[in-house]
């Protein structure tokens, strides 16, 4: 696919951005490019050099945006509303088209300080970065609607954090999204009572990430749209056992795409009260409670979007929330287990028997996934998952056990514990081959699973 660039977050005009400088970097390593996601978007064919002047020195990439963006929200961080935030360490630095021919931004993370860092260094540790290789690269094969991590360069700097050992290892990294318009964004513009950008930011969004064309029922179609797209990704969380961590109003995105992996973990079990961030002491964005504070998220939506629309066509927009989210939960479960869906009571039954078996046995999640995958689960699961088999096979497999993955002695998860383990050879070595080969086994998995 040919490069094609694009300037549409310039149609916003003023208020909605603050043009920045990015960092300068005493070095630039390239230590991950994602060759996939660069094709999508005509830019495989980059050179690594061309490839560091882009991702590292942030050369403008041709008939893109002239000058990176730092964006402007606010939003509510554990349910108390912030107005002192904005992109803080990265910011917005080109617009392109896919090859599915959606708008797609390259976003940064660890590109320097702008007018919201607070007093923030405006850097990200290299640790971090590859964080968000593993949980991007995991998410996407287990079919959830994900940014996706282009490029990490690791940077030269020491950097000191007072949640891991320090001095680290820095790093600048950028990722691709399907846009970075948050709630927060909205959420800004109606505590500024700033109507006439809320209604702009409207059209904008229903032009660009739902195709449609905006009219006087604007706001409402807008909020249903986001509603049904977030339930979806609450549905995908859930099935793929994701904890995503801080799940705050301006790290949800009004594409619908998880974005923004800070304290993420997988849970290795179905345990409703798994959470990621070890400061979410409350249990808020615990495994269990992710619909819920999506669907808050999106409360706040609304609240932002009722100054510009009446408030029962927002009420019923959202009213959709809570059965969007059971049938998104049951297709993207039933998708993971290899089953065809029969669209009816049946789907939603069996999600609700493998909820309380996992719930109640502990079952390694992974494990159950990957054995029961196309309904036949085997004999040595004994008497609690009965019921569970005869219901699992009574779905049609979607697709054989044909790819060589069923065939591993373990299947590929994403746990905690090896997370560390691959960082460990880096830090210690610079020994990049744990995670080389990581990335090439979610891949191989993710191959199994399309």
């Amino acid at each position: 696919m040919a490069f094609t660039p694009q300037q549409a977050i310039l149609e916003l005009g003023d208020g909605f951005s603050d043009p920045v400088h990015p960092a300068r970097f005493p070095q630039t390593i390239l230590r991950f490019r994602n060759d996939l996601a660069a094709a999508q978007v005509g830019l495989d064919g980059l050179s690594d050099a061309e490839w560091i002047a882009h991702f590292g020195r942030f050369e403008p990439l041709p008939g893109s945006l002239p000058q990176p963006l730092a964006l402007r929200y606010h939003g509510h961080q554990f349910r108390v509303y912030n107005p002192e935030i904005g992109d803080g360490r990265g910011f917005l630095f080109a617009q392109m088209t896919d090859d599915r021919g959606r708008l797609m931004d390259l976003g940064t993370k660890g590109s320097g300080q702008t007018p919201y860092s607070r007093f923030g260094d405006g850097r990200l540790t290299l640790k971090g970065g590859v964080r968000e290789i593993l949980a991007t690269e995991m998410l996407e094969a287990l079919g959830v609607e994900t940014s996706r991590t282009f490029s990490l360069i690791e940077t030269g700097e020491e950097l000191h954090r007072g949640d891991e050992p320090s001095p680290t290892r820095s790093a600048v990294m950028v990722r691709l999204n399907h846009g970075h318009i948050r709630i927060g964004t909205f959420q800004r513009l109606a505590h500024f009572q700033d109507t006439e950008r809320l209604a702009v930011l409207t059209d904008y969004v229903l032009r660009h990430y739902y195709g449609e064309t905006p009219g006087e029922d604007a706001p409402a179609r807008l909020l249903s749209l986001v509603a049904g797209r977030t339930a979806r990704l609450a549905g995908q969380f859930m099935a793929a056992g994701f904890v995503h961590g801080v799940l705050n109003s301006d790290n949800i995105n009004v594409s619908g795409e998880s974005f923004d992996y800070g304290p993420w973990r997988f849970a290795p079990t179905w345990d409703p009260r798994f959470t990621a961030a070890y400061f979410d002491q409350s249990g808020l964005y615990a495994f269990g409670r992710q619909p819920e504070a999506i669907y808050w998220d999106v409360m706040q939506f609304a609240s932002s979007l009722r100054l510009i629309a009446e408030e029962e066509p927002l009420v019923a927009a959202l009213g959709g929330f809570a059965d969007a989210f059971r049938a998104e939960m049951a297709s993207a479960m039933l998708w993971r287990l290899g089953l065809v869906p029969f669209g009816d009571a049946r789907d939603a039954a069996l999600v609700q028997a493998v909820e309380q078996v996992l719930a109640t046995t502990g079952a390694p999640l992974d494990r159950f996934y990957f054995d029961a995958f196309g309904g036949a689960l085997p004999a040595r699961y004994g008497e609690p998952f009965a019921a569970l088999r005869d219901q699992l096979a009574s779905f049609a497999p979607r697709k054989p056990r044909d790819h060589p993955y069923w065939s591993d002695a373990e299947p590929c998860a994403m746990l905690i514990d090896e997370v560390e383990a691959i960082w460990a050879p880096i830090a210690a070595e610079d020994d990049w081959s744990l995670l080389e080969r990581k990335v090439a086994a979610i891949r191989r998995m993710g191959a199994a699973l399309a």
